[in-house]
């Protein structure tokens, strides 16, 4: 299974709308974590499963979501409602509440996937403002059995190898 994610596109139409159509064949989902500033049911966001931002004014999307990935559960939040900027613990301790296995979230703009506690962490960074460094990223993870694999892109389509990881879920 393939799951297109990305972030804090902060009003941004066209970017997503390239990436949508870059690999909305290859992949079976698409997540939005947040702060894409329009409106709920925008065309740019046609197909993709999101969840409300602290930049969402008035959206009517949740503030959470949690999906069943062939079997592996799979939770979003934005990230603002968990302190993110300062500590994953409180993400990863409501991913556990959830039996997630992985943790999808933004606010932050800052690309990265690491395993804590058997929780995967992914945050797409920003398609818009990253942080930490120049490319604009989001991500695609690859589920198959145990082994997840996310790879990072930028805006254009080119592979982040840097940031580009496999873990072992357990």
């Amino acid at each position: 299974m393939k799951i297109l994610i990305m972030s804090d596109s902060h009003g941004l139409t066209s970017e997503i709308v390239d990436i949508k159509n870059r690999h909305q064949e290859e992949v079976d989902l698409m997540l939005h974590c947040g702060d894409s500033e329009l409106s709920n049911e925008s065309d740019e966001l046609s197909g993709f499963i999101g969840v409300k931002g602290n930049c969402d004014f008035g959206s009517r999307l949740p503030n959470e979501i949690i999906e069943d990935l062939q079997g592996t559960t799979l939770y979003m939040t934005h990230g603002h409602l968990y302190n993110v900027k300062m500590s994953l613990m409180s993400l990863k301790y409501r991913a556990i509440e959830t039996n997630a296995k992985i943790a999808c979230y933004g606010h932050s703009h800052i690309a990265g996937a690491e395993l804590i506690d058997g929780v995967l962490l992914i945050n797409p960074g920003s398609i818009r403002l990253p942080v930490l460094r120049r490319q604009k990223t989001y991500a695609i993870l690859e589920l198959e059995q145990n082994r997840a694999n996310v790879t990072f892109f930028e805006v254009n389509g080119q592979i982040i190898n840097e940031l580009s990881k496999e873990f072992i879920l357990k």
